[in-house]
């Protein structure tokens, strides 16, 4: 039986700089299995994606993170690049923003180097993740348990390395936001 993501509602939290296919392969994941995606980012209007450090895809924001309400979405996905999640770890509202997440016990999934995000949110001490390997001591000095695989689940945060890991990525998230709180 295939996961069923109908009826909820799923933010992707991502600004300029975010690794196009990161975003858009869990976002058509995540749409395909039913669920409804909104783009949340630092700013309105449009965020500018990027393939590795070449310009890319552009895409319409929903919401400003200053805006969103966690409280009113089931899950988080947090698509990586390199200057996005750097750019998201410096803004108060995206950490308050993804730290909600986790306080309620909702599903996230980060890939490459999202992670970076999550450390400023200090929600990995004591987790076991992976990352894009670069990650690796960052993540081990905030607490985490850093391991180089595929797709590593734990308590309904999904991590992966990079964009290769996509198909067990976007599987593995699909069912983590169907399953719901943790």
């Amino acid at each position: 039986m295939t996961a069923t993501l109908q009826g909820k509602r799923i933010a992707f939290l991502a600004t300029d700089g975010v690794e196009e296919v990161e975003y858009t392969r869990p976002r058509e994941a995540v749409e395909a299995a039913g669920g409804r995606v909104e783009l949340v980012s630092l700013d309105g209007g449009r965020i500018q994606a990027f393939n590795h450090l070449d310009k890319s895809g552009t895409y319409d924001v929903d919401t400003t993170v200053a805006q969103a309400d966690p409280a009113a979405y089931d899950g988080l996905v947090l698509p990586g690049g390199v200057a996005n999640p750097d750019a998201l770890r410096a803004d108060p509202d995206a950490v308050r923003f993804v730290r909600a997440f986790f306080d309620a016990g909702k599903p996230v999934g980060a890939i490459c180097h999202a992670p970076w995000t999550l450390i400023d949110a200090d929600v990995v001490k004591g987790r076991t993740l992976t990352s894009w390997p670069s990650l690796r001591t960052d993540l081990s000095n905030a607490g985490a348990h850093w391991v180089d695989a595929e797709c590593h689940v734990d308590n309904g945060l999904v991590t992966s390395r990079k964009p290769d890991d996509l198909p067990a990525f976007c599987a593995k998230l699909v069912e983590e936001l169907a399953e719901g709180r943790h």
